[in-house]
């Protein structure tokens, strides 16, 4: 049996992120051989990933990267906010959102992609990850706007370091060069979508089904009212354009001076937005909600 040392301890600490223990024990089993420890170790920390995937995750970070007239935004999960606030995971999120770029928003491809100077996978690296950190974690979804001029302008809410944070909105504007004023308007559009919460871009975009569940609603509840079908037809399309008010982007009120309407502040600047994206860290995942006092005493029932 080789000695196992301090410093080969501390040494594969160093190249693998692993913990002390399982070091030590990779060591061992592997008869002090550092380059079979590290096969050891990653042998684990699939095995580790693995048990680790059914938990569910629901804090993390949005990233967003941008280059040129094109931008990218991803949402990656973890178990709990503690790892948005972590290094590695930070810079896991920025790579991940950069290579977004390159290879589109296709969560699978974007999971086989290469992962920069590492020699092995996206998905590779978020399992070494997962095993260092502890916590199960995912690519959960990604989105990428281009414009062939123009500017794809990004906005995080709530962050935590430049690109990353707790809600994420891209911008697409159309004009003859991306320059400041463009960049600006589109980061203007990015605040207000953060707040507004739009559903569609313009009313075309409207979900059909949607929009009949809407009007089926407006027209019983006018109905009740007891006036005569022409009225009532008028009633339900004057609902209608209040509805188009609230979840179409360019038919809102624009939230920084709370008078004018999206559509008129991009016509004023010569530009056209063609499309947007918004993530909120989380939003549609069923968090597990835990009975302490159940835990405890199952726990207390397992000991007896």
């Amino acid at each position: 049996m080789a000695e196992i040392t301090a410093a080969m301890v501390r040494d594969l600490r160093e190249k693998t992120g692993a913990g002390m223990m399982d070091v030590k024990k990779a060591l061992v089993e592997s008869n002090g051989d550092s380059e079979a420890a590290i096969d050891w170790l990653r042998k684990k920390g699939l095995s580790s990933a693995a048990k680790k995937s059914g938990r569910v995750a629901a804090e993390g970070l949005i990233g967003v990267a941008s280059s040129g007239p094109k931008a990218a935004m991803v949402e990656v999960n973890a178990e709990t906010d503690f790892v948005a606030r972590n290094e590695q995971f930070q810079g896991f999120v920025e790579t991940v959102a950069r290579i977004a770029l390159d290879a589109g928003e296709d969560v699978e491809g974007l999971k086989a992609a290469q992962y920069p100077g590492a020699g092995h996978s996206v998905a590779e690296e978020l399992t070494r990850l997962i095993a260092t950190i502890g916590e199960n974690m995912t690519i959960r979804r990604a989105r990428v706007l281009s414009v062939p001029s123009g500017a794809v302008a990004t906005y995080v809410h709530s962050a935590v370091k430049p690109g990353l944070g707790k809600i994420g909105v891209l911008a697409a504007l159309e004009a003859a060069d991306g320059g400041d004023a463009i960049l600006t308007l589109g980061r203007q559009i990015g605040m207000h979508v953060a707040a507004a919460r739009p559903e569609a871009l313009d009313v075309s975009a409207v979900d059909n089904a949607a929009l009949e569940r809407e009007r089926a609603v407006l027209t019983e509840q006018a109905q009740a009212s007891g006036k005569p079908p022409a009225v009532i037809e008028k009633m339900v399309e004057g609902r209608i354009r209040k509805y188009y008010e609230e979840v179409v982007l360019l038919e809102q009120v624009w939230v920084h001076d709370g008078e004018s309407r999206v559509k008129a502040v991009v016509q004023k600047s010569g530009a056209k937005l063609t499309g947007f994206a918004r993530f909120q860290l989380g939003e549609g995942i069923e968090k597990e909600t835990s009975d302490f006092a159940a835990e405890v005493a199952a726990a207390a029932g397992t000991a007896g």
